[in-house]
């Protein structure tokens, strides 16, 4: 038996519950792991709260990260007591994920966990710096340095602006941060932005270009914000769109793409090459200060995850909240 928030939608309603469950119901996969931590992101607190459609089966547990001990394989590729670590690949959303204290999955969704990371540390890091990193690989690969100017990041306060202005700031980016929480300017300078600016700059209804401000973003709130961050680039310049905290639509024209040659380069952390993960991992776990990560983490207990869904979703959340599934 094992314990597990499991999210069930019947004729008594939508609801999330921790419950004991068999091992024997666990989904098909051929590599059992012994979760030692997930995290709570914000698809996890629309799952488990059903503001959003984020479960596609039911019941499901949710949690789109996991990290953890191989128990059993059916894979070449993995033996047990190997560490690894999941993202993404429809866990928590049409296969079991990570809020459990055993999951199943196929192997190809596992990666290695890099030597110098402990489960709690990848946990911390989790999706949202894994998109973060992804997000400065794509603006590198689409060839902005440092030298061309300052790069924006959106949701600042959130889990993947945090990490992306740190991984920015490392890699001799100058960075600006856009956050709708003023208290927290001192945290985001600490993580390495040179200015703050507030989000109301960026959220509303805009013009089709406006003054050339950045040369690049990191875009993880959609809707006015990202169609305004377009159209403050730079020619020639790039925006990494990761995410849509803020709506899913794309109020835009086109003139910032066929007047100044601005590039909008989408990011999907769900389903990346086995390579680019494990190179994306392997970065992380370099780049990163490991000692800073407790400034952009808290630790709860799984018992804790459904009460803390709301506020994460609210707003009410700084960074990463990492979840020890064993308490």
């Amino acid at each position: 038996m094992f314990t597990a928030i499991v999210v069930d939608k019947d004729d008594a309603g939508y609801r999330a519950r921790l419950r004991s469950l068999d091992e024997d119901e666990l989904p098909e996969g051929d590599v059992t792991v012994r979760v030692a931590y997930s995290t709570l992101n914000y698809k996890d607190a629309l799952a488990i709260t059903g503001r959003g459609p984020v479960v596609r089966r039911f019941p499901m547990v949710p949690g789109i990260d996991l990290a953890g001990v191989v128990e059993s394989s059916r894979s070449p590729a993995y033996a047990t007591g190997d560490r690894v670590l999941v993202n993404g690949w429809g866990i928590g959303e049409t296969h079991w994920g990570g809020l459990g204290q055993l999951a199943r999955v196929r192997a190809d969704w596992l990666v290695p966990l890099p030597a110098n990371l402990t489960e709690q540390q990848a946990m911390a890091i989790g999706t949202a710096g894994y998109t973060a990193m992804l997000s400065l690989m794509a603006l590198e690969a689409h060839g902005l340095t440092p030298a061309d100017g300052d790069i924006l990041v959106t949701g600042a306060s959130g889990g993947v602006g945090s990490f992306a202005i740190a991984l920015l700031a490392r890699n001799g980016y100058s960075v600006i941060a856009s956050t709708g929480r003023p208290a927290e300017t001192e945290y985001l300078r600490r993580l390495g932005a040179g200015a703050v600016i507030d989000r109301a700059e960026l959220s509303g209804p805009g013009r089709p270009l406006g003054k050339e401000r950045w040369a690049g973003a990191v875009d993880s709130v959609g809707s006015h914000t990202l169609a305004n961050v377009c159209a403050g680039t730079h020619a020639g310049g790039a925006v990494a769109a990761c995410g849509m905290a803020q709506g899913i639509d794309l109020p835009a024209t086109v003139a910032p793409f066929i007047l100044r040659g601005v590039s909008l380069l989408g990011v999907n952390s769900v389903t990346q090459p086995y390579a680019r993960r494990v190179t994306a991992w392997d970065r992380l776990s370099r780049e990163l200060d490991l000692a800073r990560l407790p400034q952009v983490s808290r630790e709860i207990g799984l018992s804790e995850a459904v009460a803390a869904a709301p506020g994460l979703l609210d707003g009410r959340v700084r960074g990463r909240l990492v979840v020890d599934v064993n308490r």
